[in-house]
């Protein structure tokens, strides 16, 4: 008869339910620092003219007081990078600082080289950053070809480059699927190993300069394709010895309900093998929509703990209570704690067996009566009426309330 392999249970790699984060040098971008076994950092993109000195201070800053650590904006003109200088400046006067990224495309040395003096970070696309004229009856790049492209790339680059490195501040290489230049996709076609090898070309022209400030991102609007860039840049980082932080996202995700489970998908996945320093989700909404966003892919992988974590059963015959009028009621007398897991649960079947990893539990346990836990020990029942008041009273007695805002 044929009979199946008993696991080893010894082993307890299999089950290991920490996240091993990925090895990185640590990049500083204003007081902020990325990489180096730091906390995930979140990042999101004001939408603002950055002309618009008082709307550009504005934006940036309500999503720095919501929880935003780095925050970028577009500079497609030289005028838009000297605008940088006032808008860092009133922030200074009028809020505080905040780490500054700016976005810069298209044939930007120049501007590249105007804003870096007034930014922590500065962003450049390697398909955009030099442009290289399409011909419609092309049918490959020689070796001679792409090597004189290499070189002028190089021309362009330093002069960042070097501003950058004497500076002490940093760089992106925000490699997009949708604008890989000409010559990559003749070369590597439309795939993930071209993304990898556009990012490469200009990270070793970085290290022949002496610098290593670099964070990489390797951006996709489909999630399959997202994954294997990243993946494979961790695999040829590996083979050459580099260990650049990567900034995670999702480009183009979209809105609502979907454009938050592509972006989960996208980020959450890499983060859970350990891969990303640093995200932004990218919905097409207000900005201030992407934080949330973020923070609760990062707590539900246990990166970060920035806010309550509610434990809650979804509700059967079982249950003794109207659940989801009752966990509404918990959140909203909760919600402006952090650090506390605080579980929700409708009968004893799911009570405190489900909930013991909780701090506090809020359980069903006979019609009409609340019991309260504390971990796994019961601590009191109450009234129904009473229960969301008693649980604060509980967490107040374990000097763990602090009085909402």
């Amino acid at each position: 008869m044929q009979t199946l392999d008993t696991p080893n249970l010894t082993n307890t790699t299999a089950f290991d339910t920490t996240i091993h984060r990925r090895k990185t040098r640590a990049v500083k971008v204003g007081d902020i620092t990325i990489g180096g076994g730091n906390p995930v950092v979140v990042q999101s993109m004001i939408n603002e003219d950055t002309l618009d000195i008082d709307g550009s201070v504005a934006a940036i800053r309500r999503l720095h007081e919501i929880g935003c650590e780095i925050v970028r904006v577009t500079v497609p003109s030289m005028a838009h990078a000297k605008a940088l200088a006032e808008i860092k400046q009133k922030l200074a006067q009028t809020y505080q600082p905040v780490p500054l990224v700016a976005d810069v495309h298209h044939n930007g040395m120049k501007i590249a080289l105007e804003v870096a003096k007034h930014v922590d970070k500065v962003r450049i696309n390697p398909g955009l950053y030099v442009f290289e004229k399409p011909k419609s009856d092309r049918t490959e790049y020689t070796p001679t070809e792409f090597a004189e492209i290499g070189d002028k790339i190089r021309e362009t680059l330093e002069p960042l480059v070097v501003s950058l490195r004497d500076q002490g501040k940093a760089m992106r290489i925000g490699v997009n699927h949708g604008s890989l230049s000409e010559r990559m996709l003749f070369t590597y076609g439309d795939t993930p190993e071209g993304m990898v090898e556009s990012a490469l070309e200009f990270i070793k022209i970085c290290e022949s300069l002496d610098f290593y400030n670099i964070v990489l991102s390797l951006k996709a609007s489909r999630v399959p394709v997202m994954l294997a860039a990243y993946r494979l840049m961790v695999q040829r980082m590996n083979e050459l010895g580099m260990e650049y932080p990567l900034h995670l996202g999702v480009t183009e995700a979209g809105d609502g309900e979907y454009g938050r489970i592509k972006s989960t998908a996208g980020i959450g996945t890499l983060l859970a093998q350990g891969i990303g320093d640093t995200i932004r989700v990218s919905l097409t909404e207000s900005p201030e929509k992407e934080i949330p966003v973020c923070y609760s892919i990062l707590q539900a992988l246990g990166l970060r703990k920035t806010m309550v974590e509610y434990v809650a059963c979804p509700s059967c015959g079982r249950t003794l209570f109207n659940l989801e009028e009752v966990l509404h009621k918990v959140r909203e007398a909760t919600k402006h704690l952090t650090g506390l897991d605080i579980a929700v649960m409708g009968c004893i079947v799911n009570g405190p067996g489900e909930m013991a990893d909780a701090d506090y539990g809020y359980v069903g346990k006979q019609p009409g009566y609340i019991s309260l836990y504390r971990g796994r020990e019961e601590i009191k029942k109450v009234p129904e009426d009473q229960g969301v008041k008693e649980l604060i009273n509980l967490i107040k007695a374990d000097d763990r309330w602090v009085e909402p805002e």
